[in-house]
């Protein structure tokens, strides 16, 4: 009874440890979702009514849509006539420009023959010339005016009256006396002389254009307090959906106080406070071990506020549907760094927030509870690329099947399916294409590391590996051994078998900077024979130091420096301590130089590359190679690891060690069987005769 009071004060300590996280979180959700208050129903153009007999509380105008209100401003604008003014100014400029660049006449042509010009000019500009783009917009409409402004009055002037820049140039020509001249006159460029001076008074047109806009009425009827607007079960048609939305609209102008606003507020708050604390439970009571690395609930709850914001954002400037946005990317993530499990709880906690901000919520609960389950049974372990492609067209197929049977549901025959959205279900398996990139991101930003890199770095081809093949076969060898053996002992007991494997490749990379120390490298000489035990001792744990020195300099993800830092533990240089303490028997030994600077193994890979790899070493002074020799020496090396207390601060179990030593034997045994030996052929005796 006392141990349960303890654990149950021990969780309480540790929830109101990660309060700050539920509160921050909660904040931050909170602040970016729409805060829209008042009524909100979901319903479409077709579709059966799903809520109860909606009653006017007040008088409401039914407002008409925009759609509506456009064509009437369409068509009103149709006869709708600008307004325009002569500019005195433009003719006065081009006529004095004239007479400058002209002032001794033009050549070839007597000095009274510029005036005559510079008339004609000035009786162009009196007929009024007028911007080509306006000319060319009433070229197929004869009828089209403009109000033309001279003094206080406006007179309606058709368009095609005037000419532009261009059609002045050819009638100046139209005179008999120009058109004899017409080669000089060329010379002259007198298009430079002519520009529209019938200008657009842009402030009386606008001023005159919203007062005719504004005369047209917003709504097309009134609903009278007490009538029924619809109820249950009606399908709604044109006049209703144009009611309801009215009344939305009415109620929201009319209500919407600054006490529902904090209400809003205070319900999404109080809604994202228990979701979060629901989520920050569940890691308590089955991930904890979550906890102990930042980088891991950190990513978890940065997803939720991430894509949370995003739905929110989207729906709040409606820049396009909400199924565009790749929501199953957040379980894709999590499962591929962390488990199954808590990657579907997760996504449920990003769906349950988005609701909050989108429309037919239940629709879009199912259609995306749908798409992450169908992403973590696809993407179990990402090791190709082309995994990621599947998931994509999985997650997208099941969601736009989810999408289509809800229509069903609803709709009155296979007609009536609105199959609009499939676009952006489409555009939704592009984005999550991106997945792949966004992986090597989350890596980096986090810590983590995936299958894909794992099974990079076990490509023996890579430098580091390379080398040591060169520099340290024996070793080399010795790590591929180790590394076979450890991952099949980690697919037996349900470990991270790729990690264990890529952890036994690097696991002793630090003895390529003494190869020749170590057994597995030596051909006759034995450098140990020339130096004292302690010195033997200090380069054989120098491989450790040197190990992690190299795989920091390689940029090797910490999990798997956390190989070479485990793989021997606080354990001790036995042979040569042994050796040690044998020639100096009264002498007390300092055993910190014969010790490794561990830790001890803390997770399973970490005991299980320990084992694999003592037991391989080991296995080379066998004499022989028996069943009996092979079980004895697992047992003997094993039982001596568990009883110096190496795997303490790992949850691995005696099951599994038990496992482990199966494995070993097993897998020893057929390393290191027995040949039987081959009958010679014995030459057949000569025949005495």
């Amino acid at each position: 009874m006392a141990k349960s009071y303890t654990q149950s004060g021990m969780f309480w300590k540790n929830l109101l440890k990660r309060s700050w996280l539920i509160v921050v979180t909660t904040v931050l959700v909170v602040l970016i979702m729409p805060h829209d208050p008042g009524v909100s129903f979901v319903y479409e153009l077709n579709h059966p009514w799903h809520y109860d007999q909606l009653i006017a509380e007040t008088e409401i105008p039914i407002y008409k849509s925009e759609e509506v209100l456009k064509q009437e401003r369409d068509s009103l604008l149709q006869g709708f006539e600008p307004y325009y003014s002569v500019s005195v100014t433009v003719r006065e400029r081009a006529l004095k420009k004239f007479n400058e660049e002209f002032r001794d006449g033009i050549h070839g042509l007597s000095r009274s023959y510029s005036a005559y010009v510079a008339k004609r000019i000035r009786m162009a500009y009196d007929m009024g010339i007028i911007n080509a783009d306006v000319a060319q917009s009433a070229a197929d409409d004869s009828t089209r005016s403009i109000r033309l402004v001279s003094g206080n009055t406006a007179t309606s002037v058709p368009v095609h009256r005037f000419m532009t820049p261009l059609t002045a140039y050819e009638w100046l020509f139209h005179d008999p006396a120009m058109q004899k001249q017409r080669q000089a006159l060329q010379q002259c460029n007198l298009n430079e002389f002519l520009e529209p001076n019938i200008l657009l008074d842009k402030d009386r047109t606008e001023m005159e254009m919203n007062d005719l806009l504004s005369s047209i009425p917003t709504a097309s009827g009134i609903i009278q307090v007490g009538e029924e607007i619809i109820n249950r079960g009606v399908v709604v048609d044109e006049k209703a959906y144009a009611a309801i939305t009215s009344y939305i609209r009415e109620y929201q102008k009319q209500k919407a106080t600054h006490a529902e606003i904090l209400t809003t507020y205070g319900g999404q708050a109080l809604f994202v406070f228990i979701v979060i604390a629901l989520f920050t439970l569940y890691l308590l009571l089955y991930r904890s071990d979550y906890f102990e690395k930042t980088s891991s609930y950190v990513m978890l709850y940065t997803i939720i506020i991430i894509l949370t914001g995003i739905v929110s954002l989207v729906m709040r400037h409606r820049f396009f549907s909400v199924y565009v946005i790749p929501l199953c990317m957040a379980p894709m993530f999590v499962r591929v760094f962390l488990d199954s499990r808590t990657a579907f709880i997760t996504h449920a906690v990003v769906v349950m927030l988005s609701a909050l901000a989108v429309q037919k919520q239940f629709d879009f609960i199912a259609i995306e509870l749908a798409g992450g389950l169908a992403a973590i049974y696809t993407l179990r372990e990402l090791s190709h690329r082309s995994q990621v492609f599947t998931a994509a067209l999985t997650v997208v197929t099941t969601e736009f099947l989810v999408f289509v049977s809800l229509q069903l549901i609803e709709a009155k025959g296979v007609a009536d399916i609105n199959l609009g959205l499939f676009p952006h279900f489409v555009a939704n398996a592009v984005l999550l294409l991106l997945a792949y990139p966004l992986m090597f991101v989350v890596e980096k930003a986090f810590g983590f590391v995936s299958a894909v890199t794992l099974f990079e770095l076990s490509d023996t081809n890579k430098a580091v590996l390379r080398h040591l093949s060169e520099v340290a076969p024996g070793t080399f060898q010795h790590s591929i051994m180790v590394s076979n053996l450890a991952s099949a002992i980690a697919s037996r007991i349900g470990a991270r078998a790729l990690l264990v494997r890529v952890g036994g490749l690097y696991h002793d990379i630090g003895k390529m900077r003494h190869p020749v120390f170590y057994t597995e490298n030596q051909a006759s000489i034995n450098p140990h024979t020339r130096i004292s035990e302690q010195e033997s001792a200090q380069v054989i744990i120098s491989h450790v130091t040197e190990g992690l020195r190299l795989a920091d300099k390689e940029g090797l993800p910490g999990v798997i420096q956390d190989f070479i830092r485990t793989h021997h533990g606080n354990g001790l240089v036995s042979y040569f301590y042994v050796q040690y303490k044998n020639k100096h028997p009264d002498e007390e030994v300092d055993e910190t130089i014969f010790r490794y600077p561990g830790p001890n193994p803390f997770t399973r890979e970490q005991a299980i590359l320990m084992m694999a790899d003592s037991v391989e070493a080991a296995s080379r002074s066998l004499k022989e190679y028996t069943e009996e020799s092979i079980a004895g020496l697992v047992d003997k090396i094993i039982d001596s690891q568990v009883q110096n207390g190496f795997f303490h601060d790992c949850p691995i179990t005696f099951r599994d060690i038990q496992t482990a030593k199966d494995v070993l034997i097993e897998r020893l045994k057929a390393i290191y069987h027995t040949r039987i030996a081959y009958p010679e052929l014995h030459a057949p005796k000569e025949d005495e005769d």
